[in-house]
């Protein structure tokens, strides 16, 4: 008989030292194989399942959903009959084997355009944790505990016995409410609550229904907030920031928009101005590598990258991502697109992982398609400078002596004064403007 195996949480990359336990998809009895995911674990940067490696019995589950608990804590214990591949018994006899729960599939967010998206049916995840392959088998998720009371908002209550129909970023978004899922009409598909459920449950509830309830949140602070707010105020109070603006006329770069929409080089490519925007800063770049660089104060040098990793700032549910795009500069405009298309939808999916997140050099946000004109974005640590786009816009504007209606964008660059000055910073952002303003000026660079 084997010793008891015990499974602790591992390092999920990026040296991360915690993590939430957001849903166990396993409990005390039931029967897993290797790669089956155990749990699901929200760090500080993205979600993770974790798969199982041993087969054998969960005898008991030592952290609960909630619950956030430090790398190497143990979080399983499974029964002494358990074996890890290597002694895996050769003719297990067909009686022998318990009776396997249906799986209850977990399919992934579909992205829409605003920061909270509709579910849509997706894949089904897989397992993202370095070493291990992928998930061959669901088990049954837990059931609620004996007494289990939900948390209630607005007085509402109507637990149920089954499990709501909810994807990770759901579930997370309305326990920071406080919201009981069991008590929410579902209208996405295969009966799953989505954000707009959410909404409209919180238009429902008013003060007068709030009897004895207190009338503020209060939303912990952790996972991407915390750590996106420790980076940002280390970033504000270390970097000498300057925020540089101007307004583009972009009625060119939306003509020839429209031309590539229509070429065959594009077809089914999710084409936006954003994409020709990161054509226009990888340009600037190239011509100005010292943007490309970070202030390494600790060695007492100036660090100039080789290679743009372009970070994109995305909107999520968790909170504010911005994985990249590594060596964008060697891509293409098609590839460039779909990559751009790809890490969105990854990001707003929930599936962002550590290493899509690492080793940024230059970030773009994008806060136009919020409808709004401009902002002063603050810098990344360990990167120069980061564009901001405004919405584009018909507005009255002076083009070949008269006033038309024309399409106009407004640009801001933060950048680290301690490294870049102001020529180079205007230079930067004067580059970027003068393709935008006229893309044909890219032909002859």
């Amino acid at each position: 008989m084997a010793e008891v195996k015990q499974f602790a949480l591992p390092d999920v990359g990026e040296g991360l030292t915690e993590a939430e336990i957001v849903t166990w998809h396993v409990k005390p009895g039931d029967t897993v194989a290797i790669n089956d995911t155990l749990v699901e674990v929200e760090t500080a940067k993205s979600l993770v399942e974790l798969p199982s490696p041993y087969a054998g019995v969960i005898a008991t589950l030592h952290a609960a959903e909630g619950d956030t608990i430090e790398v190497g804590t143990v979080m399983v214990s499974f029964g002494s009959d358990v074996f890890d591949g290597k002694d895996a018994p050769k003719d297990p006899a067909p009686e022998a084997a318990p009776a396997k729960k249906p799986p209850v599939p977990e399919k992934t967010v579909s992205p829409g355009v605003t920061s909270q998206p509709d579910d849509e049916p997706g894949e089904e995840r897989q397992s993202v944790l370095v070493g291990y392959g992928p998930t061959r088998a669901t088990v049954a998720r837990r059931p609620r505990k004996p007494g289990y009371t939900p948390p209630k908002l607005c007085g509402v209550s109507a637990p149920s016995s089954a499990r709501p129909h909810a994807t990770p970023p759901v579930r997370t978004r309305a326990k920071n409410l406080g919201i009981d899922l069991a008590t929410i009409t579902p209208t996405g598909p295969e009966g799953r609550i989505t954000h707009r459920d959410l909404d409209a449950a919180l238009a429902t509830f008013t003060a007068e229904e709030a009897t004895g309830v207190p009338s503020e949140a209060r939303i912990p602070i952790k996972g991407v907030r915390k750590v996106t707010a420790e980076a940002m105020v280390a970033s504000a109070f270390t970097a000498p920031h300057v925020t540089e603006w101007v307004t583009v006329d972009v009625t060119e770069t939306l003509v020839l928009l429209d031309r590539l929409r229509n070429s065959r080089e594009f077809k089914n490519a999710r084409l936006t101005p954003l994409v020709l925007i990161v054509r226009a800063a990888l340009s600037a770049l190239h011509a100005h590598p010292d943007m490309n660089a970070k202030w390494d104060g600790e060695a007492g040098e100036i660090v100039q990258y080789r290679d743009v990793n372009l970070g994109v700032a995305a909107a999520t549910p968790r909170g504010l991502l911005v994985p990249n795009i590594k060596k964008a500069q060697e891509l293409g405009t098609r590839e460039l697109c779909d990559r751009l298309d790809e890490l969105i939808r990854t990001a707003r999916a929930g599936k962002t992982t550590p290493e899509e997140m690492a080793r940024g050099t230059f970030t773009i946000t994008n806060i136009g398609v919020f409808g709004v004109d401009g902002g002063t974005p603050i810098l990344n640590p360990g990167e120069a400078g980061i564009l901001c786009v405004g919405q584009i816009a018909r507005r009255p504007w002076e083009y070949q002596g008269e006033v038309a209606l024309r399409s106009i964008c407004t640009l801001s660059l933060s950048f680290d004064h301690r490294l870049v000055d102001g020529q180079l910073g205007s230079e930067v952002l004067g580059h970027i403007a003068r393709l935008l303003e006229q893309p044909a000026l890219a032909l002859a660079r």
